[in-house]
């Protein structure tokens, strides 16, 4: 991820006094560029009436006037340990802590989860359609595209931007008109930034609710036979041991 050109933490103090409802406020902001916020400058910019009054720059270590009296004001705080070890710890708290904070909570993902399915085609060009939906990914951007026995596919492929769920992660879904042809793979393959290498889901035909049919039906044939042959065994066990003895 690019380093942060300007990283702003607006907080805003609002006061009033008196019947003519004086209004004052004041923005501080942390700039930096480096992940560990080594570099980090702290301004706070002083406002009386939408009039700009002071600005303290942390890299300048003191507060500079705009207006006549504002200077005098500037001067003040200045010459007031107190107060300017307050803004110098302000840099620290505000700033210095707070950029890596941002940062790490940039750094956080989500690895997507992949559904590949078929769908009835939109068109009468391709008799088939695939979609892979990819979800509850982060961050945002993501790569979806298609490849057919290892080469990707750039024509009949439509996909959606993608499209927030409302808490933090997102969903994507990418669609292919195809048609089929007799032992060719196809695969979905997705890259994103929480993944180390791309997952690729490959297609096939054959449903898992279809599978599992055939593998229930395939073990109770076994089961079947295996009745069968030991009926047989007991059928020639007991006809072989059994004399005929005769009736006259």
């Amino acid at each position: 991820m690019s380093a942060l050109s300007l990283s702003s933490v607006l907080l805003l103090f609002l006061a009033s006094s008196g019947v003519d409802a004086f209004y004052g406020f004041g923005v501080m902001r942390c700039h930096g560029t480096s992940r560990d916020g080594h570099d980090a400058v702290f301004t706070e910019e002083l406002y009386f009436n939408k009039i700009f009054l002071a600005l303290y720059n942390s890299s300048l270590g003191k507060f500079i006037g705009n207006t006549k009296k504002a200077k005098e004001f500037a001067d003040s705080f200045n010459k007031n340990p107190t107060f300017m070890e307050r803004e110098r710890m302000n840099t620290e708290r505000y700033c210095k802590n707070l950029i890596p904070a941002i940062y790490n909570s940039f750094d956080n993902t989500a690895e997507p989860y992949v559904r590949l399915r078929s769908v009835e085609a939109a068109s009468s060009r391709h008799p088939a359609m695939l979609v892979c939906s990819v979800y509850d990914f982060y961050p945002k951007p993501i790569r979806v595209t298609w490849l057919r026995d290892g080469k990707e596919v750039t024509s009949d492929v439509t996909s959606t931007v993608e499209l927030s769920d409302g808490n933090w992660l997102y969903q994507i879904h990418s669609h292919l008109e195809y048609t089929p042809a007799p032992g060719e793979k196809i695969t979905c393959m997705v890259e994103h930034a929480s993944l180390s290498e791309p997952k690729l889901q490959d297609w096939d035909p054959v449903p898992e609710s279809q599978r599992n049919k055939f593998a229930i039906g395939g073990a109770g044939l076994l089961l079947g036979l295996v009745f069968l042959a030991a009926g047989l065994i007991s059928y020639k066990k007991s006809s072989t041991g059994r004399m005929l003895v005769p009736t006259s």
